[in-house]
């Protein structure tokens, strides 16, 4: 039987060299010719101006991104359909075996998983699905199926509330996809245990993003630990293990209580939490001469859009610069940034900035991102969006 042929889009000179080189995007404005199609999330055939085949990708009718490659492969080569996606799935859950010792990770990873627009993460028996292209939202019931058919998992929850479906023209929403009841878990993160509602709390539930970096710097901290923007605790609880006492600081009320409740959960009687802005607390203290020995620095992205960067970086740097003068000698700044906009080495000329403004000599002691369940795609930099920068202050 013939197989029909999908609608074809065919693409600028630029958009195609740019597919053709690895990036997995092309927006609207490199579009000559869209598809004759008006189905959402279709599967289009993906051409050159000459006619000559790029590729297969998802095409959005309504997002200034206009086409997702999903193969370099054209139709008569390759047939994307739900045996396509399945195997995708199988190939992104067999790259985290290397993890499989962790109930808490991320199992698919977006475009760095040939995935383009589906996050999924893992908190022991409940997955937290979210899609950020219009591909994969039409085709979230079917891949809450298969990732509880793959993983035994009892919950997948749709967390399809993020700013990021605003650009793509999707609508948000929160649900059940698979599963019933309240959609509450606990896993680890080292030797600390977290409970997540997958319904209820920001993002996926957590950030996995971080458990990595949580846990070095608990290696490496010592002293009075101060934790900014700490949510349900990661670094404080990864900073008591070490440090004589930890004060978390965290605005939302009910993440803040939270943060209590995963202290107490693990015993660690030396945290306290205070539910306050960071930068009134970083203000109140460097202003008051209180000095502390670690300070960790994780604010949520500041830098959404390009267009916001310069302020985003202003934010950025009275955050280090005050953080900077309340450590004390030999004292350690654990920096975050997961801001796509904001690139490694600008971060970086920030900090170094904020150093020399606070008049703090400093060591860089290590560059870190995300761990190996959030891999970055080569040839897309904004798969890279985390920066932690480990830096100790000399004097």
């Amino acid at each position: 039987m013939v197989r029909p042929s999908p609608p074809t889009a065919r693409v600028s000179l630029k958009g195609a060299k740019a597919l053709r080189r690895g990036h997995p995007w092309l927006y609207r404005t490199e579009l000559l010719e869209p598809p004759q199609t008006q189905e959402r999330g279709a599967v289009v055939s993906v051409v050159d101006p000459q006619g000559n085949p790029v590729g297969q990708a998802f095409y959005a009718q309504r997002s200034p991104l206009a086409l997702r490659l999903l193969t370099r492969k054209g139709p008569s080569e390759e047939k994307v359909d739900e045996a396509f996606l399945r195997h995708r799935l199988e190939l992104s859950l067999a790259r985290r075996a290397l993890l499989r010792q962790r109930d808490g990770l991320r199992l698919v990873h977006g475009e760095a998983d040939l995935l383009p627009g589906l996050f999924v993460d893992r908190y022991g028996a409940g997955l937290s699905l979210q899609t950020l292209s219009e591909g994969m939202d039409v085709r979230k019931e079917w891949v809450a199926r298969t990732l509880a058919e793959l993983t035994g998992a009892t919950h997948v929850v749709c967390r399809d509330d993020a700013s990021g479906r605003d650009f793509e023209g999707l609508s948000r929403e929160v649900k059940l996809l698979h599963g019933e009841g309240e959609a509450r878990f606990s896993y680890h993160e080292g030797e600390n245990l977290f409970e997540v509602d997958l319904l209820g709390d920001m993002k996926t539930g957590a950030f996995l993003d971080q458990v990595d970096n949580h846990v070095r710097a608990g290696e490496l901290a010592r002293g009075e630990g101060l934790d900014l923007f700490s949510y349900h605790g990661g670094f404080a609880l990864a900073l008591s293990r070490t440090c004589d006492s930890v004060l978390a600081v965290e605005q939302d009320p009910k993440a803040s209580e939270r943060a209590r409740a995963n202290a107490a959960r693990n015993g660690r009687t030396n945290v306290t939490v205070e539910n306050a802005n960071a930068f009134d607390v970083l203000r109140r203290f460097s202003e008051s001469g209180r000095r502390f020995d670690t300070v960790v620095v994780d604010p949520p992205g500041l830098a959404k859009r390009r267009e916001g960067l310069a302020t985003a970086l202003r934010a950025y740097h009275e955050l280090n610069l005050r953080a900077l003068k309340c450590l004390r000698p030999e004292g350690l700044l654990v920096t975050c940034s997961c801001s796509g906009k904001l690139t490694r080495e600008a971060f970086e000329e920030m900090v170094l900035s904020a150093a020399a403004d606070a008049k703090r000599p400093v060591q860089i002691l290590e560059r870190r991102g995300a761990g190996l369940d959030h891999p970055v795609l080569g040839g897309l930099p904004e798969t890279e969006y985390l920066k932690a920068f480990f830096v100790r202050v000399l004097l």
